[in-house]
C-alpha cells in the first residue's frame, strides 16, 4: 500500500482538464518518464471544443514572460508566436481624473485569443502521442490500488488523477463531494470586444489601459487591443451586464475606446457580452492520496489574476515532478508539490493586502495623487508597472511602494491639490 504510492514507475495518469495546467502536467510527465526510462500511460478529458472557435474563454490572453521559456525548455514546445494579435509594450493606468503610461522596458508580453492557444497546445499533446478524450468527467472512486474516472465516452482507471479544470463548477463539485477539495474564493468577470477601423487601431497602440474606477461594484477593468479588436473586462464580486454598460459609459473609458457608438457597423457579435469567473484565494484540500489539483481550480495563481497561463503551466509541471520522482500520497504532495509552490501561496497575502488597499484607495479618489506623485518619481513609477503588469511578485511591490521617497512624493501631491 505505501509501495504503490511512491513515485510511479509505471501505470496511467489521467488529466482532467486540457487547458495550459493540464497540457502542461501531460507534456512534463511524457518528457520526463522517457528521460527516467519509465512508460506512462497519459490521458487528458477535455469537454470543451478549441478548434474552430465554438468555445469562448474568458481569460483576457495577455501571455508574458516566463512562459515562453518554459515552454520550449521545460516541455519542448515552441511558443506560438504566430498567434500573437498584439505585442504588449506599455501600460495606462486610469482613475477619474488621472493616468500615467508605463512602458515595459524587458520583454514585451504577447495579446492572443485564448481559445487559440488552447487548441494549438492540445494540437501538441495529440503530436505527441498523448490521448485526449472529449468528454466530460462527473464521478470519483478512489480505491487503494487505483482511482475510477468516469466520463459520459467510458470509465478509465489511473494510479493518480490530476485536477486541472480551471473553475469549471461541475469538476469543482465532483472533487469538492468526494475528496477533502474545497474551491477556492473567486470574483466574477465580464468580458466583451468590438473590431474598431483598422486606422484606430493602429493609433491605439500596444498598450493595455488599466481602469481603476470608484465605482464599489467594480473592483478593475481593463481594455487590450488584439490585432483587429479590442477586448474590455471588468471584474468584481457582483460584476453583472449592467456593470458593464456603467463601466463603457464612463467619460475616461470611452476616451479610450474609438468609434464605440458605431461598434456593430461591421461585426454583428461585437459588444456581446460573457460571463467567467477567476480565483481570489487558495483552495482548500487540493491533494491528496492518488490527486493532485492544479493551476486555477487549486487557486494557485497571482492576485488580480496575472500571469494565469504561466502559473498553471508552473503548477502542472510541479505536479508532474512530484508525481514521478516523489509519489501521488497525499504526504508527498504535501512535501514537494506544495513546497514547490511557496512562490505562489506565500505571495497570495500581499496580494490580498494590496488588493483591499487599492479598492479603499479606488472608492475614495485617494489614487488621483499615487498617480501624480508617480508621474515625478521613477521608483513608484516601477512599483505601479510591476503591480499592474504582474512582472514582480505583490511582497517586492509593497515593499517597493513603502519606500520613505515615495510616501513623501504622494503626501506633497495629495497636499498639493488639496
Amino acid at each position: 500500500m505505501v509501495q504503490s504510492l511512491g513515485p510511479l514507475e509505471s501505470g496511467h495518469v489521467v488529466i482532467i482538464g486540457g487547458g495550459p495546467g493540464g497540457t502542461a502536467c501531460a507534456l512534463a510527465l511524457q518528457r520526463m518518464a522517457a528521460e527516467m526510462g519509465r512508460k506512462i500511460k497519459l490521458t487528458i478529458i477535455e469537454g470543451k471544443q478549441f478548434v474552430g472557435e465554438m468555445h469562448y474563454n474568458q481569460c483576457v490572453g495577455v501571455l508574458s514572460p516566463p512562459l515562453p521559456k518554459l515552454l520550449s525548455e521545460r516541455l519542448g514546445v515552441r511558443f506560438p508566436y504566430g498567434l500573437c494579435r498584439s505585442q504588449i509594450s506599455s501600460y495606462v493606468i486610469h482613475t477619474a481624473r488621472e493616468q500615467i503610461k508605463l512602458n515595459d522596458e524587458g520583454q514585451p508580453s504577447n495579446a492572443v485569443r485564448r481559445v487559440q492557444y488552447d487548441a494549438y497546445m492540445l494540437d501538441a499533446v495529440k503530436q505527441r502521442g498523448i490521448s485526449v478524450i472529449p468528454a466530460r468527467a462527473y464521478d470519483l472512486e478512489f480505491h487503494d490500488e487505483h482511482v475510477v474516472v468516469y466520463t459520459d465516452n467510458s470509465p478509465f482507471e489511473a494510479q493518480v488523477v490530476v485536477g486541472a479544470f480551471g473553475m469549471d463548477e461541475g469538476s469543482s463539485a465532483m472533487f469538492d463531494r468526494l475528496t477533502p477539495y474545497r474551491p477556492p474564493q473567486a470574483l466574477s468577470s465580464i468580458v466583451t470586444k468590438y473590431h474598431p477601423k483598422q486606422d484606430a487601431m493602429d493609433e491605439f497602440g500596444p498598450t493595455i489601459h488599466a481602469f481603476l474606477p470608484a465605482n464599489p461594484g467594480i473592483e478593475f477593468g481593463g481594455v487590450t487591443p488584439k490585432g483587429n479588436h479590442l477586448t474590455i473586462n471588468i471584474a468584481g464580486s457582483r460584476v453583472d451586464a449592467d456593470l458593464m454598460m456603467i463601466f463603457l459609459s464612463q467619460p475616461e473609458v470611452r476616451e479610450v475606446l474609438p468609434s464605440l457608438d458605431t461598434a456593430k457597423g461591421f461585426y454583428i457579435q461585437d459588444l456581446q457580452f460573457y460571463k467567467g469567473r477567476f480565483p481570489c484565494s487558495q483552495a482548500r484540500g487540493y491533494y491528496g492520496d492518488r490527486y493532485v489539483v492544479v493551476g486555477d481550480a487549486a487557486g494557485l495563481v497571482r492576485a488580480f489574476k496575472g500571469k494565469g497561463v504561466s502559473s498553471a503551466v508552473i503548477t502542472g509541471i510541479r505536479a508532474a515532478e512530484t508525481i514521478l520522482q516523489h509519489g501521488i500520497s497525499e504526504q508527498a504532495f504535501s512535501d514537494h508539490y506544495c513546497t514547490a509552490n511557496t512562490d505562489i501561496t506565500r505571495d497570495l497575502p500581499y496580494g490580498k493586502v494590496m488588493r483591499y488597499f487599492t479598492i479603499f484607495l479606488a472608492r475614495f479618489s485617494l489614487l488621483d495623487p499615487v498617480i501624480r506623485a508617480a508621474k515625478q518619481n521613477p521608483l513608484l513609477q516601477s512599483a505601479l508597472f510591476d503591480a499592474v503588469s504582474a512582472h514582480a511578485p505583490y511582497r517586492q511591490v509593497i515593499r517597493q511602494s513603502l519606500h520613505m521617497d515615495i510616501i513623501l512624493a504622494v503626501l506633497r501631491a495629495w497636499i498639493e491639490k488639496n
